[in-house]
């Protein structure tokens, strides 16, 4: 039995591509997936999968496409060390062009049409989804354990759509006060935090360590309910 998702690479810009997920109806609002520092990688296209299942059109950009075109790396050892390179040599600006290309290319497919578009992401890609909801016209945002937003909490004061954040009860890259800084910057705004006990950074993938499948459950079924009640 073939899956009923369809899956296809699309180009962006030129030279930045991405992967595209179709829903079983063919249609649906739009949520452009950010990936983590490594790369559009089977984890990620899986995820862009899974919530292809839950109605929307997924579009995972290949955001390292300038250094390392489709690009996918394991979390251990040399991979994770050039992960983390790439991460590094990914400057500012580029990646706000990509999150705003990103945006627009999905938006301008057939089968998202006149529906919303959001954005989420983990790791890096949280702290991308972010900015997505601080300087383009997306209609909502989630963010698993983004790593760096704390550090740009002075965009938080452009953000008018609907957020919610997702982050692990004990993570080496993101400390407590991190997230009590994210909660603060954001008060008053249409915004959610959830912090999961027990559970450690990456807790969404299933090819880590950290994978917690219980917090991974419910993260999934809180931002589906999100996406569903700000996108639909």
């Amino acid at each position: 039995m073939s899956s009923p998702v369809n899956t296809q690479w699309i180009d962006i810009a030129p030279g930045f591509g991405g992967c595209l997920a179709l829903p079983p109806a063919g249609r649906g609002p739009g949520l452009v997936l950010f990936q983590e520092i490594f790369g559009v990688n089977e984890h990620i296209r899986t995820v862009a999968e899974q919530y292809a299942l839950d109605g929307f059109v997924v579009l995972a950009p290949d955001v390292f496409w300038r250094q390392a075109p489709r690009v996918e790396l394991g979390y251990e050892g040399a991979d994770r060390e050039r992960a983390f390179g790439l991460m590094q040599a990914y400057a500012p600006e580029q990646a706000l062009a990509d999150i705003t290309a990103s945006v627009s290319a999905l938006r301008a497919r057939p089968e998202v049409g006149t529906a919303r578009v959001g954005a989420f992401g983990y790791c890096m890609g949280g702290r991308l989804a972010y900015l997505a909801a601080a300087t383009t016209d997306v209609e909502a945002a989630v963010a698993f354990y983004g790593g760096g937003i704390h550090t740009q909490l002075d965009r938080a004061a452009a953000i008018r759509c609907p957020v919610q954040f997702h982050y692990a009860g004990t993570d080496d890259h993101i400390p407590p006060a991190a997230v009590e800084s994210v909660r603060q910057a954001m008060h008053g705004k249409p915004a959610e935090l959830h912090v999961y006990p027990g559970a450690m950074h990456g807790f969404n993938c299933w090819a880590r360590g950290s994978y917690h499948a219980a917090s991974a459950a419910l993260a999934h079924g809180r931002a589906t309910a999100f996406l569903a009640a700000t996108l639909f």
